[in-house]
């Protein structure tokens, strides 16, 4: 009988913290870059592979950014290329570098991530992103 509560509570725990996620996660837009991913503002010349991503100052905060995780997701087109970019997948991002002033995405990930998520002929996408 333990076992069965136990079982319960941790999947009302389980719940919840997927309830917080969602509800935790912000818009915004997504672009691409492409290699060479190195020198990054966050790590020098240390080779991150490519699941990374530079971070606008929406999310920089002065470095602060620098090793976080995103799980990001395309949610939709900026009706600036194809009309319909998502490819149905969620990536998970590892911020090494800074989008400077000027920045066309709230975050700029690798080719490699951007193409896990969405049409690359899209150039910039509808993102829903939360940390990790």
């Amino acid at each position: 009988m333990a076992m069965v509560k136990m079982n319960g509570v941790l999947m009302v725990i389980s719940l919840v913290v997927g309830l917080v996620s969602v509800v935790s996660a912000a818009t915004g837009t997504a672009t691409y870059y492409t290699p060479p991913y190195v020198p990054s503002s966050c790590n020098g010349y240390q080779n991150d592979g490519v699941m990374i991503a530079a971070a606008s100052d929406v999310i920089w905060n002065n470095r602060a950014a620098c090793g976080r995780m995103y799980r990001v997701r395309c949610i939709g087109a900026t009706n600036q290329g194809v009309p319909q970019p998502c490819r149905g997948n969620g990536v998970t991002v590892k911020i090494v570098d800074y989008c400077p002033p000027g920045c066309a995405g709230t975050i700029d990930l690798s080719q490699e991530a951007f193409a896990i998520i969405a049409n690359p002929d899209a150039g910039k996408i509808m993102i829903e992103y939360n940390q990790v």
